[in-house]
């Protein structure tokens, strides 16, 4: 068991913020060489900042072996409360610009698909309209992979599908604010033989051609979920894609079925696509999307502008308004 750290005799007066950098970049780069080059100083320079963290911490912090250096759980430790002294260091400067010039700033945000494709457009535009000087970088995030980039800081937040109804049992190192509520509906090309009937069983589409999302897609489980509770197997799809765009496209002029979330099938009719909300009661349906944020980190003043915006946006795509919008729009398309 390592000795207790004297902090003011080890630490408090001997580290500096270069050696953590240095010592951040022997990690991601897994070689001394590798990081002395990216860092642009010689390699028993490097060594030496990790051989004096070493020592004054009393324990290894890194593995060495022919494949490469990785670290021990120790420096593991030392590593993930590198990232967050960074973090919160790039935070400040950014919240010192701000203050100094509340035009001026950026935004990174990590957003599945549907919210992405329905919620941002309208959000940066008006943001973008208040705060032209501002960047906003954004990404989409496969949902397996959705909170890495968040704990990673790459993000300031990240718009998700919610799958709890209780925000509160979310991990304990996020929060998560609900958003809207959404459902999902069997669309249809809207001038497809299905669009003229004023009630339809989703047994009776089982044998149609589908094209339905992959394995890795969050709205995978939802759909099994659905036929399930109808008493049928998930329908095998003609064609599998989680390319809300391409799914929209295939659709439209064709006996193809699919599914998709009716905040989406809303913007794609908007967007002028030929699809309809055909009249299928899916038991099993319904789920949030909502903004996810690490629970212990203080977002700046821009970040935090943005997100008024984004709740202001997502007020209007409320499920029970926008259902009734999209009928509204689905009977404009078919007549």
């Amino acid at each position: 068991m390592p000795p207790k750290i004297d902090w003011e005799g080890q630490i408090g007066r001997r580290l500096k913020l270069r050696d953590l950098f240095v010592f951040s970049t022997v990690v991601q780069r897994g070689s001394m060489a590798k990081a002395a080059r990216e860092l642009g100083v010689s390699h028993p320079a490097v060594s030496e900042v990790i051989a004096d963290l070493e020592h004054a911490l009393g324990v290894r912090l890194l593995d060495r072996s022919a494949q490469g250096i990785e670290p021990t759980i120790y420096g593991d430790a030392l590593l993930k409360r590198s990232v967050e002294v960074f973090d919160a260091l790039k935070q400040s400067i950014r919240d010192i610009e701000f203050l100094s010039d509340a035009t001026t700033g950026e935004v990174r945000i990590g957003s599945m698909e549907a919210p992405w494709f329905t919620l941002l457009p309208d959000v940066i535009r008006r943001f973008a309209q208040q705060y032209p000087r501002i960047e906003v970088h954004t990404d989409v995030i496969d949902h397996s992979e959705v909170f890495r980039g968040l704990r990673e800081r790459r993000y300031d937040c990240v718009l998700n599908q919610v799958r709890t109804a209780r925000p509160e049992e979310a991990a304990d190192d996020l929060t998560v604010e609900i958003l809207y509520e959404d459902a999902g509906v069997v669309t249809a090309w809207a001038h497809s033989k299905w669009a003229r009937r004023r009630k339809i069983d989703l047994a009776e589409l089982i044998d149609e051609p589908w094209i339905l999302t992959g394995p890795s897609a969050w709205s995978r489980p939802l759909g099994e979920e659905i036929f399930r509770a109808a008493g049928l197997s998930r329908p095998n799809p003609r064609i599998a894609t989680d390319s809300i765009i391409l799914r929209a496209r295939l659709i439209a002029g064709s006996p193809y079925l699919g599914m998709f979330a009716t905040s989406v099938l809303r913007r794609l009719i908007a967007d002028n696509y030929a699809l309809t909300a055909l009249p299928v009661d899916l038991p099993a349906n319904a789920f949030s999307f909502g903004i996810v944020t690490l629970k212990n980190r203080t977002l700046s003043p821009v970040v935090e502008r943005f997100l008024a915006c984004v709740r202001e946006v997502a007020a209007s795509l409320e499920t029970k308004q926008g259902r009734r919008a999209l009928a509204r729009s689905s009977k404009s398309k078919v007549s």
